[in-house]
């Protein structure tokens, strides 16, 4: 399976196309639109969020809710073009009117002056409206897609966030996917510890009038994998590289890491490997679970543990020192609409593509012309594992 994702921030639409999808998966298009309006809430987001009603829809790919094997196509129409259309026309040259929205001054953390540099634009808009994260809608679509997949497996998978800015907001407990869910529907924030939701509200509310923003952890768990995805004979084989090479494709992530994380190198053999057991019920498993889930770059057959860091937004309202592209005078940064903190739809995209990556590397172990024949197959090697 390979997808694409096109379309910029204030054009009309996103474009997702996914390649090599079994047929005859039932797919619910509600289960996609209600991740695409759980990615648009949290406390901290910004004004675009009340503008964009994102939905979903099926150009290819599907009929009668039934993917076909063909190619799927997904769009998602962005509302706010109307108030775009001219500046963002693909046809036409440009005026001084439609130049109105030029940016000329970088901001420091984001690819305006590097993309700018690369490919020689001279309105760093060229750059921002594709490295926008408002990319990440379709990334949420397609790993809605990739997860109704997952579930007809048997493997339930859930994001969520454990810290942001400096407040811890997770416990010590390591939830299932269906625990999360029923504790993250609580709150505004997709956090675990419901008690601390007041004291992020007034955080976040104090870092908006600092004119400033914030980062933060997620965490996600995917539970029910079955050990031996990936491979440990070639290092672009290894499965928690190729999730860890999704995460970090992910707009402002900056580190990752899977179980115990960066704690595992402060602490000795004994204290971080998972002793292995054996039982007639279970088969193979393990006591604990602080490598998160991955032995010699392959699932072990215990929950997934991911681990992301998101810094803050490079969007600031109280922006830092730039120099213009054009003149080199010295300026503010440009000021461009944005969030005080995503890191609350961030879990949810953490989750799509993790998902995504683990849709992939099944549809690629077996045989994925059809939904029947995959589910026959995969749970026949979920037997033989067993049988070990």
């Amino acid at each position: 399976m390979i997808y694409f994702t096109a379309g910029e921030s204030h054009g009309p639409q996103l474009t997702g196309i996914i390649e090599g999808f079994p047929a005859g998966l039932h797919l619910s298009i509600e289960k996609i639109n209600q991740k695409l309006s759980e990615r648009q809430k949290g406390y901290g987001r910004g004004y675009r969020q009340k503008i964009e009603k994102d939905q979903v829809k099926i150009t290819s790919g599907v009929r009668h809710s039934i993917t076909l094997g063909s190619p799927i196509t997904l769009t998602i129409a962005n509302i706010d073009h109307k108030h775009w259309s001219e500046i963002m026309d693909p046809v036409h040259k440009p005026d001084p009117e439609t130049n109105l929205r030029e940016v000329k001054n970088p901001r420091p953390g984001h690819a305006d002056l590097v993309g700018g540099m690369k490919y020689g634009h001279q309105d760093l808009r060229n750059v921002l409206e594709r490295s926008s994260a408002r990319e990440t809608a379709m990334r949420v679509a397609i790993g809605a897609v990739c997860t109704q997949l997952l579930n007809e497996l048997g493997i339930e998978i859930a994001g969520y966030v454990r810290k942001i800015g400096t407040i811890e907001a997770d416990i010590d407990q390591l939830l299932t996917p269906d625990q999360i869910e029923r504790a993250i529907s609580g709150n505004d924030l997709r956090i675990v510890n419901s008690d601390k939701v007041e004291a992020i509200h007034e955080f976040i509310d104090q870092t908006k009038k600092a004119g400033d923003t914030l980062g933060g952890i997620v965490r996600v768990i995917a539970k029910n994998v079955p050990a031996g995805l990936g491979s440990y004979t070639s290092w672009n084989e290894k499965l928690d590289a190729k999730i860890a090479a999704a995460v970090i494709g992910i707009n402002a992530f900056k580190g990752v890491s899977f179980g115990d994380g960066f704690d595992l190198g402060t602490k000795p053999g004994s204290q971080v490997m998972d002793p292995i057991y054996w039982n007639q019920d279970q088969g193979w498993y393990r006591s604990s679970d602080h490598l998160g889930g991955f032995e010699g770059g392959m699932t072990n057959g215990m929950p997934l543990i991911i681990n992301a860091a998101m810094k803050p937004i490079p969007t600031l309202y109280k922006p830092l020192h730039s120099v213009a592209i054009d003149t080199k005078e010295e300026h503010k940064a440009s000021i461009e609409r944005s969030d005080v903190t995503a890191i609350v739809p961030a879990s949810l995209v953490i989750e799509a593509v993790v998902a995504i990556e683990l849709c992939k590397i099944i549809l690629d172990t077996f045989d994925c012309a059809s939904m029947e024949r995959l589910k026959k197959q995969y749970l026949d090697y979920c037997d033989e594992l067993k049988k070990y």
